[in-house]
């Protein structure tokens, strides 16, 4: 059974710095891309940052010189480092494993700017 599961968010500061985890299991996590979304209210999800297996990165024009996404094959997790957080980064931040025949999801984490 796959599962992905997302921690970290919060409320901070304009300015300010979260780091998201997610920990995924049930898949050979070290063979899968991964990647972060985000959804603000009223608005589409959109990805926020994509690794690939090799360790190969991209980023969303709103994030690039400011989020940082990185891969622990040997904890099977994935980080999200969020600096200079604006308040239009508040969204709610999922988790994705894009598999071959499947994507799954996580439940989400609330991330917050606001003074």
């Amino acid at each position: 059974q796959v599962q992905v599961v997302e921690s970290g968010g919060g409320l901070v500061q304009p300015g300010g710095s979260l780091r998201l985890s997610c920990a995924a299991s049930g898949i050979i996590f070290s063979i899968n891309a991964m990647a972060w979304y985000r959804q603000a209210p009223g608005k589409e999800r959109e990805l926020v940052a994509f690794i690939s297996s090799g360790g190969r990165t991209n980023y969303a024009d709103s994030v690039k010189g400011r989020f940082t996404i990185s891969r622990d094959n040997a904890k099977n997790t994935v980080y999200l480092q969020m600096n200079s957080l604006k308040p239009e980064d508040t969204a709610v931040y999922y988790c994705n494993a894009p598999l071959p025949n499947y994507s799954y999801w996580g439940q989400g984490t609330q991330v917050t700017v606001s003074s």
